[in-house]
């Protein structure tokens, strides 16, 4: 094989004749972190937000889910929600990708999504919370927490047995309790922080904490849930939010663990009435046959949304977002496309959301290769043939 077959460069297309600093479609349209462009459906923009709204404004918890065929923008929904109240700072969010094997899984990934030093940082928002009712000190915060720690001003050895005495009173779990508290100690953090994410650690790392038992369960996954979420309403925090993305994946699952893994997120909201907001990205036959056979669960959630597949104006929308993204200023125009031209992209994806944003960057491609002024109908019919 000739050394020349590939060619390969760094050279960046140009897209200046479109009044493109950059090519805004995505090659891989897999939602970004924080999606920056939403094309939603009203219906569904008003479930998210009712949902949302409710645990913000009253504190009562509310789920949902939503549903839709693969590539209809079911992650891109979970993941433009959560982008909206993530930065709040009377919540904490979690994202979860997909359910595992079990709630412990999704526990697990929930707790590594808030992240070490998240969890850290609330450890010292109660020891300080214990400091000002304790003490003459008055910390502010957890940075304020740590200074008062390191400087000697407080010590650890006099303040942990009231903290671990209260957090236990707040939680009913005594281990989680001693876990959080040794989260602000150098020598243990990290056995902390292992065992509050259910990876599991040895007998002997469990006992230098004096920690009793192994969170190694579902039933042990919803108890330090439940506690970790009541350690932040005792801290002020309005609740939290999990996003659960995929949740199609329990039909992998056999009957007996899907059983398992339903029973437990049903106990999680039983025991959470308050605090507590868990909305589902879910296929629609999946959540059929959820809703047939599990009545148990699908009752708790009360409400589900579909999205539907783009519609003439949909698409315009969405392609007028991603277009004004990469030139200065916005137009009321969706120019290079014309709308003969997004009539057909929109045909040839059959409304899907991931298949259409797709066509419209390999078309704008062609476009800049070959120099053509308008994504005209032809451009697609290039692309897809």
């Amino acid at each position: 094989m000739s050394s020349d077959t590939f060619t390969i460069t760094e050279e960046k297309r140009d897209y200046s004749m479109y009044g493109l600093e950059e090519n805004p479609f995505p090659y891989s349209p897999v939602p970004n972190k924080d999606p920056e462009v939403y094309c939603g459906q009203d219906h569904v923009a008003d479930a998210v937000s009712d949902t949302i709204s409710t645990l913000l404004s009253t504190g009562k918890s509310k789920h949902l889910v939503i549903t839709g065929k693969y590539g209809n923008g079911k992650s891109h929904t979970l993941k433009y929600s959560r982008s909206l109240v993530r930065d709040r700072e009377d919540v904490l969010v979690g994202y979860v990708a997909q359910p595992g094997d079990g709630f412990l899984d999704i526990y697990h990934e929930f707790m590594y999504d808030i992240g070490f030093d998240e969890v850290q940082s609330i450890a010292y928002e109660f020891l300080a919370e214990v400091t000002r009712d304790e003490t003459d000190k008055n910390p502010i915060g957890a940075d304020a927490m740590e200074s008062l720690i390191d400087s000697g001003e407080v010590l650890l050895s006099e303040l942990v047995p009231d903290a671990v005495q209260r957090l236990s009173d707040i939680t009913q779990f005594a281990d989680f309790a001693r876990a959080i508290v040794h989260m602000v100690y150098e020598d243990t953090n990290l056995y902390a922080w292992q065992w509050l994410t259910a990876e599991g650690i040895r007998y002997e790392q469990r006992k230098e904490m004096e920690i009793h038992s192994a969170l190694d369960d579902d039933t042990m996954g919803v108890r330090a849930f439940t506690s970790f979420k009541n350690l932040l309403l005792e801290l002020g925090y309005t609740g939290v939010f999990i996003f659960i993305d995929e949740f199609e994946a329990i039909a992998r699952l056999n009957n007996k663990d899907k059983q398992a893994t339903l029973n437990s997120i049903r106990h999680l909201m039983d025991q959470n009435g308050s605090g507590l907001s868990v909305l589902f990205a879910c296929a629609p036959e999946v959540w059929q046959d959820v809703m047939s056979e599990y009545h148990a669960f699908s009752e708790r959630i009360g409400n589900e949304v579909a999205l539907r597949p783009l519609t003439a104006e949909n698409i315009h929308h969405l392609v007028k977002s991603y277009l004004d993204r990469a030139r200065e200023g916005t137009t009321s125009t969706v120019d290079p496309f014309t709308n003969e031209s997004l009539d057909l992209i929109l045909k040839r994806s059959q409304g899907n959301i991931r298949r259409a944003l797709a066509l419209c960057s390999r078309c704008l491609d062609e476009g800049v290769e070959n120099n053509i002024s308008k994504i005209e109908p032809e451009v697609i019919q290039t692309v897809v043939d």
